[in-house]
């Protein structure tokens, strides 16, 4: 059954967090605890999902390349995307392990780590929907996206886009999950979803006969990990581990084996604010 969500934004989820005062560990802590607390997704292909009952994804591999590279333990923890990211501000884990696109609003409570992949977005369909083939044929169409996810935060790029058309931004039903929004445009309960690049181009590889891909619906972006902005010294350990991925080779085997395509040109540094973020994505 389909999960409607009221809109609610980072912020107000995030200021719920803080409430519980909690305060997130830098890496001497971590150290001497001998034990890094991960949080990840498992319902998000290609980057975490259960297929016949094992973990697959870019990030679980990362993870297994991470527990590989650290002198200390790494423990893992699955929670659905709606409660993952504040579950990391308020402390419980140490970062989030999972496909998360770098937004402005994010920016306000993490650091996100140097990028690993693209993440412009684009539209779904049906497969066989002629009726969507451009822009303009969104207007007034019903969308879904997965709350809390960073196409509510970018959608006003897709709202300018049709207003430039003479058109306008539909109803946007928010889901706990993609799959969830997935099964009711196949359903014919949505018009189309919005999604990122990679996640679109492995679902529509994945079920050729039943979604098609659209048009892009924002600029450039990045996915990264987010790590609180209290926690520097494990951002630096973070940057390091993927520097040792990228001159190894290994982070571009696994792209490719994920993705399709590797990404040469992806910014080397962690992304740290919002005039940053703008700068390196050209917004």
């Amino acid at each position: 059954m389909k999960s409607k969500l009221g809109i609610l934004t980072l912020s107000a989820v995030l200021a719920m967090a803080f409430s519980w005062q909690a305060v997130a560990r830098d890496l001497p802590e971590i150290e001497k605890a001998g034990t890094l607390k991960v949080v990840t997704e498992d319902d998000y292909a290609p980057f975490n999902f259960i297929k016949d009952g094992k973990a697959e994804g870019f990030n679980k591999d990362m993870l297994d390349e991470l527990r590989k590279y650290a002198k200390f333990h790494v423990d893992q923890s699955i929670l659905p995307w709606t409660g993952l990211l504040a579950s990391v501000s308020t402390g419980q884990y140490d970062m989030a392990l999972t496909g998360a696109v770098v937004t402005d609003e994010r920016l306000n409570v993490f650091n996100f780590t140097p990028p690993w992949a693209s993440a412009q977005h684009y539209f779904v369909k049906r497969a066989g929907d002629t009726s969507l083939n451009t822009i303009k044929d969104l207007s007034g169409k019903k969308v879904g996206v997965q709350a809390g996810s960073a196409l509510l935060a970018r959608l006003p790029e897709l709202k300018a886009m049709l207003e430039k058309q003479g058109g306008e931004l539909g109803p946007v039903v928010q889901y706990q999950s993609y799959p969830e929004a997935f099964a009711d445009l196949a359903n014919k309960r949505l018009d189309y979803v919005i999604d990122v690049v990679i996640a679109v181009n492995d679902l529509v590889k994945t079920k050729p006969k039943v979604f098609a891909k659209g048009l892009a619906v924002s600029g450039p972006g990045y996915m990264a990990w987010p790590i609180p902005k209290d926690s520097p010294e494990l951002m630096k350990y973070m940057t390091k581990f993927m520097d040792h991925m990228r001159e190894t080779g290994r982070l571009a085997e696994l792209q490719k084996k994920w993705f399709g395509e590797t990404y040469p040109d992806l910014p080397t540094v962690p992304i740290t604010s919002a005039e940053q973020f703008h700068k390196l994505a050209g917004l």
